[in-house]
């Protein structure tokens, strides 16, 4: 009965929220792990109760899980049990009074502007710039930065969701949630270097129409986006190393920095909350506070 539960459980996941797969995975994983724990204590689906998601959090807890951990597992079983109660399966929703400590929210890692300009602009390329995978690394950074999207975004763009009569990028993001987000000069270089010349030279009949291919012609895959972004940034002297996400979250930094409106910056990066957005607003009185302490005389 717990596979074929986690089977509907996962179909719900997939059709009716439209989680991305990595989304799905770790519910899922967060799940099979409850009702494993479950199991052992002598108990099926429905018979779980919240001694049992007490108890179930607090064993991750004593094994040494994050804060962050147990919130996100927390957040997982009440989803679940939620679903299971209005599927018939629970009588009775034993997660609405499950608690856990809230997750720490810590600054994001960022780029400075001059490390972003400087990163972006190599002054001197260690790669022929005709290179077609050089043109792609340059247009993956440029784009990522530029538009502050996933790296999961960049990946599932397809060529048609590239405007380039009004630079913007149509986007897929979480929650199959559809959004537009315009990018700037240096970007629409880049994407028309890659478009005539790069891409031609890598595509193959199973390129399809993604817009960023890999080495062997098929769609770009996270992990080498991740890589690229990760060389990109280690070659540049001063700039920290971070990811694909640490360039989301640079871009998010600069617009605010720059005087762009909470809620533009909400809507540019698919926050479907804004006090997740908000988080980007003390990185800079954060930066603020490190300047002021460096420079002010009586700092």
């Amino acid at each position: 009965m717990s596979t074929s539960i986690i089977d509907e459980y996962e179909s719900y996941l997939r059709l009716e929220c439209g989680h991305s797969e990595h989304t799905v995975r770790a519910y899922l994983g967060d799940i099979r792990s409850l009702i494993s724990f479950a199991g052992v204590r002598g108990q099926a689906p429905p018979a779980i109760d919240l001694a049992t998601l007490r108890a179930w959090l607090a064993a991750h807890s004593k094994s040494g899980a994050a804060r962050t951990t147990i919130a996100r597992q927390a957040s997982s079983a009440k989803r679940f049990t939620a679903w299971a109660t209005r599927e018939g399966i629970f009588a009775v929703d034993p997660g609405t009074r499950l608690q856990a400590p809230k997750a720490h929210r810590t600054l994001p890692g960022v780029l400075s502007a001059d490390q972003a300009r400087a990163a972006l602009t190599p002054a001197a390329p260690d790669r022929d710039p005709d290179d077609p995978i050089a043109q792609r690394d340059q247009l993956i950074v440029e784009l990522l930065y530029a538009t502050g999207i996933r790296v999961g975004e960049l990946c599932g763009l397809d060529i048609d969701d590239v405007d380039r009569s009004r630079n913007v990028l149509q986007v897929i993001g979480k929650g199959n949630k559809e959004r537009t987000v315009p990018f700037g000069t240096p970007a629409a270089r880049a994407v028309d270097r890659w478009l005539l010349t790069g891409r031609p030279a890598l595509a193959q009949p199973k390129s399809g129409h993604a817009l960023l291919l890999g080495a062997q012609g098929g769609r770009l895959d996270q992990r080498m986006a991740r890589t690229v972004v990760h060389r990109v940034l280690t070659a540049s002297p001063d700039a920290p190393d971070l990811g694909p996400h640490g360039l989301r979250h640079s871009a998010a930094t600069h617009l605010l920095e720059g005087g762009a409106d909470l809620r533009v910056v909400q809507e540019l990066l698919g926050h479907a909350s804004l006090a997740t957005t908000q988080l980007y607003t003390h990185v800079s009185v954060e930066r603020l506070r490190k300047v002021h302490d460096q420079a002010h005389p009586r700092a």
